[in-house]
């Protein structure tokens, strides 16, 4: 064998030579590199390309715009994350070429020959659809596949060399101009590499306008029509058999948008659907993913634009109704069986039991369990348990009291604002006076206001109880069994507030002179008990006086857990003695020691 030399070609960049040469001297032009430049490349200009890849999205159709203020948040049409900017380029930057890639005009050879000859050349297929081997000669390539591209070259240079192996693959391919035509984005002229589908074609325009179908894409080639593609084959199915490759000269037609409907509500994939033939509501809910997890499976409304000047909105029954057809403009509704309450009598209730029971923890009854059925599910009481202080709080209680409270700290407030406006002052003094009894109003209601009901259901119970209630539970609720205390506080404006020891037989009167009595500012006719249960006994609800032969208070029973509670007089506020007690908010919400503590300080 002859040493053969060939000089560099200025246009192939071919080199053979007797000796071995190092290959991959540049490794972005190894075999089977791809220029992206080409592909990215829009109108033949990379500007183009930048300038598709900053483009915003379509903006929100109408029916968009309607179906998002039903949903309560942004819906979008099907398909439509697909067409996003710089896209079309991504999608075939990394792409492989295919086996059945048709070798074309313009497109590099990477030639390497290794054995009795070494070779490493770079031939762009040239106008005649050749390309020139040196010492083989011209070999037509075009039209040829890539997979038959080896036994092609290998055949024609077995008719001159010995002993070799060779490999061809594809470097830099081709550019394709093609044109979108009809309802897009951005309809014109387009540059891609001639890997490019219809699918990525479609995305470097823009996508379909908001006029535009997902569904009715057609290819045409010379004039005929070619190939339908239907984006929601691709995207709901998998199937993209018409993902067609385009040609040079290709044109995309996208054609007006179908009939829409929305689906919104508990579906996995919120969302506008284009319809296309006789699809149904079972089709359209398909679409979308099918219903989420927590949706109702057995009924969907629709609400029909169609009959907005009557009945609007149809409620129908899954599965039995799936096959209905779908009107365009309905707005299908998927309803959330989670977050909808259930009727009492059907819910299985999650409890709460603590304190003195025999296994403290949660618990979840059936529907028509008691009180009573949650201590025995707790494993029944204990011996120190103390029925009559059993705290029960109740969330759907606590939501009405929150409202009620806010409504009466309203009423105070306004109570005293109207009282200040009114007061008349006749020199600096007063005026400093009320000024001070102002602010002092003020921080009463900003510490009334710090405190929440907590929702405690006062038990009609007696400290001789023992047993609870029959009433019925409630899910959320907290059972609280203390045991039984040996002492009852005195707060308030008494000489030595705190927690005393009970004796047997104490009354009210025995504990407030253990706390040393009234203090000379103290209001004792207004004086109440807080019992263990959550009651009140107020000194307002006998005569007034304290410690008088007509004060129930004063031989009233003191029981285990009381809190006795000793005003202020409130006559140096001006009118407040002369408004709604505000200890009465503090009890008649159940707001207990805890709050009355808060207050005091």
């Amino acid at each position: 064998m002859h040493a053969i030399a060939q000089a560099t070609d200025a246009d192939n960049k071919s080199v053979i030579a007797s000796g071995p040469i190092r290959l991959g001297a540049n490794p972005a032009r190894n075999a089977g590199a791809i220029d992206e430049s080409a592909m990215n490349r829009v109108g033949g200009t990379e500007d183009g390309a930048l300038e598709v890849r900053q483009r915003s999205t379509t903006p929100p159709s109408e029916f968009e715009a309607y179906a998002s203020e039903l949903a309560g948040v942004q819906i979008q049409r099907l398909g439509s994350a697909l067409m996003l900017p710089s896209r079309g380029s991504a999608i075939e930057a990394n792409r492989q070429v295919p086996s059945d890639y048709l070798v074309g005009l313009g497109d590099e050879i990477q030639l390497t020959i290794w054995g009795s000859v070494d070779a490493d050349l770079r031939l762009t297929v040239d106008r005649s659809g050749r390309i020139v081997v040196p010492r083989i000669g011209p070999v037509v390539v075009a039209g040829v596949r890539h997979a038959d591209l080896n036994d092609l070259l290998t055949h024609r240079v077995a008719q001159v060399f010995k002993n070799f192996q060779l490999s061809a693959t594809l470097g830099r391919l081709r550019s394709i101009r093609y044109y979108v035509t009809g309802f897009v984005a951005r309809p014109g002229a387009y540059s891609v590499s001639s890997l490019a589908t219809v699918m990525t074609g479609l995305v470097q325009a823009g996508g379909p306008a908001a006029a535009g179908s997902f569904r009715n894409i057609e290819l045409r080639r010379n004039g005929q029509k070619v190939g339908q593609f239907d984006l929601y084959d691709l995207l709901v199915r998998g199937d993209k058999k018409g993902d067609l490759p385009l040609q040079a000269d290709d044109v995309l037609h996208v054609g007006p948008i179908g009939p829409q409907v929305a689906l919104i509500g508990s579906v996995n994939r919120p969302a506008v659907v284009e319809l296309k033939g006789s699809e149904t509501v079972s089709d359209a809910i398909a679409y979308v993913g099918g219903l989420s997890t927590v949706a109702d499976m057995r009924r969907v409304a629709i609400e029909r634009l169609s009959e907005r000047n009557d009945r609007r909105v149809v409620e129908l029954t899954l599965p039995q109704d799936g096959a209905q057809r779908l009107n365009n403009g309905d707005v299908v509704r998927a309803f959330n069986s989670v977050t909808a309450a259930l009727p009492q009598a059907k819910q299985y209730k999650r409890v709460r039991v603590e304190g003195e029971v025999a296994r403290p923890g949660d618990y979840v009854l059936p529907p028509t369990s008691t009180l009573v059925d949650a201590i025995q599910t707790a494993g029944g009481l204990t011996p120190q348990a103390y029925l009559f202080g059993t705290d029960l709080s109740r969330e759907s209680v606590r939501k009405v009291q929150e409202v009620q409270y806010d409504r009466a700290l309203r009423d105070l407030e306004t109570d005293f604002t109207r009282n200040t406006s009114t007061q008349k002052v006749s020199n600096a003094e007063d005026a400093a006076a009320a000024l001070q009894k102002q602010a002092g109003t003020t921080r009463l209601i900003e510490r009334l206001r710090a405190v929440r009901p907590s929702g405690r259901v006062v038990l009609d119970l007696t400290d001789a109880s023992r047993d609870m209630p029959a009433l019925p539970v409630e899910d959320g609720d907290r059972l609280y069994v203390p045991a039984r205390a040996n002492t009852v506080g005195v707060f308030g404006s008494v000489f030595n507030g705190g927690s005393y020891l009970l004796k047997p037989g104490n009354s009210i009167d025995d504990i407030v002179r253990l706390a040393g009595g009234p203090t000379r500012g103290a209001d004792a006719a207004s004086m109440f008990v807080l019992r263990a249960n959550g009651s009140v006994v107020s000194a307002r609800q006998s005569a007034s006086g304290w410690l008088g032969s007509t004060n129930g208070l004063s031989t009233l029973a003191a029981l285990p857990g009381d809190t006795v509670f000793v005003p202020e007089e409130l006559n140096k506020t001006t009118f407040v003695q002369e408004a709604k007690e505000w200890t009465q908010i503090l009890y008649q919400f159940g707001l207990g020691a805890a709050a009355l503590k808060t207050i005091r300080n």
